[in-house]
């Protein structure tokens, strides 16, 4: 196993921990997993790069590992009511949607690359902050009353890269 996929595959093991250091409410060490995560997430691709140790499997394991943080992170706030529920609604329904899409790309036999477009980035980045964001909110008080803003920030971007996938998949699938 090279370098980048066993720090991908670090990612996916800390999100237990990032889950459980969130629902005991041990706020400190989820944002310290957190940025674990996220540092390991940029290595893992500077790594991949430079090294030239790109593979086929860590194009899979990369996003992956992201949407597992992000949906446990998501789906854990949302359970302790650290969030509005209509959030992690949002952002799961759009990971749910582009999965399917795959899914039916597949079976129906046509070939697609598995690329991040821009959006799909910014809205990466904007649900990372969302989530830092609510974590540190529980010790800073000045930042719940800006947080509604952040919400709806996000649900909007998170709605249009889920439309723009939608379209391109329907391009692959209707050329």
């Amino acid at each position: 196993m090279n370098l980048p996929n066993f720090l991908t595959l670090t990612r996916i093991l800390l999100v237990p921990f990032f889950v459980i250091a969130v629902a005991y409410r041990h706020f400190s060490y989820a944002i310290a997993i957190f940025f674990v995560a996220g540092v390991t997430d940029g290595l893992d691709g500077l790594f991949a790069r430079s090294l030239h140790q790109k593979t086929k499997l860590g194009a899979i394991l990369d996003p992956l590992a992201d949407k597992l943080l992000l949906t446990s992170a998501y789906i854990t706030l949302g359970i302790l009511h650290l969030i509005p529920f209509w959030l992690p609604v949002v952002v799961v329904s759009r990971d749910v949607i582009i999965a399917l899409g795959i899914l039916i790309i597949v079976i129906f036999g046509y070939s697609y690359e598995i690329r991040p477009r821009l959006i799909s980035k910014a809205t990466t980045v904007l649900q990372i902050v969302t989530v830092l964001a609510v974590l540190c909110a529980q010790f800073c008080a000045f930042l719940p009353h800006h947080l509604l803003a952040l919400y709806v920030l996000t649900v909007v971007l998170t709605v249009i890269s889920g439309v723009y996938y939608m379209y391109l998949g329907m391009k692959i699938l209707n050329p």
